[in-house]
């Protein structure tokens, strides 16, 4: 049978075992409990610990929705930049639209102008032409 490192005997075993539950309970009683002053005091102590904790987290928390506040407030200020440069070049993308509608307008405008003056020049020369034809012909009948 394989000796153990402390004696191979079962009833040694068993003593050790009963000696060690023993001391864990001396141990658990020697510990202070509530009315004993070193029990009040660390007691006090984890309250303190506690509050403390409490205390930072709470800090941590305010400093947290103030950062949280700055950092919407930056985006509202910066959307509100966006809007005003978007609005602003909306508005002069629509002003120059609007004046080159109006020049495209006036050019077109001559250009028909032009147009219609090429054609009654036409016109006239052709009128012209048409007469002299005529005022030949009738010529060339009297025989003048």
């Amino acid at each position: 049978m394989w000796s153990g490192p402390k004696g191979a005997s079962m009833q040694e075993r068993l003593d050790r075992a009963a000696e060690a539950k023993k001391s864990l309970l001396e141990r658990f009683k020697k510990q202070p409990g509530p009315g004993d002053k070193e029990y009040e005091e660390r007691q006090a102590q984890l309250k303190a610990t506690a509050e403390a904790r409490r205390q930072r987290e709470e800090g941590r928390a305010r400093q947290k929705a103030k950062e949280e506040s700055a950092r919407a407030e930056a985006a509202r200020l910066k959307a509100e930049t966006e809007a005003e440069a978007a609005r602003k070049t909306a508005e002069t993308a629509a002003r120059v639209a609007t004046e080159e509608a109006v020049i495209m307008a006036q050019l077109k405008a001559e250009e028909e102008e032009k147009h219609a003056a090429l054609l009654a020049e036409q016109k006239a020369a052709r009128d012209a032409r048409y007469a002299a034809r005529k005022a030949a012909k009738k010529e060339r009948r009297r025989g003048y």
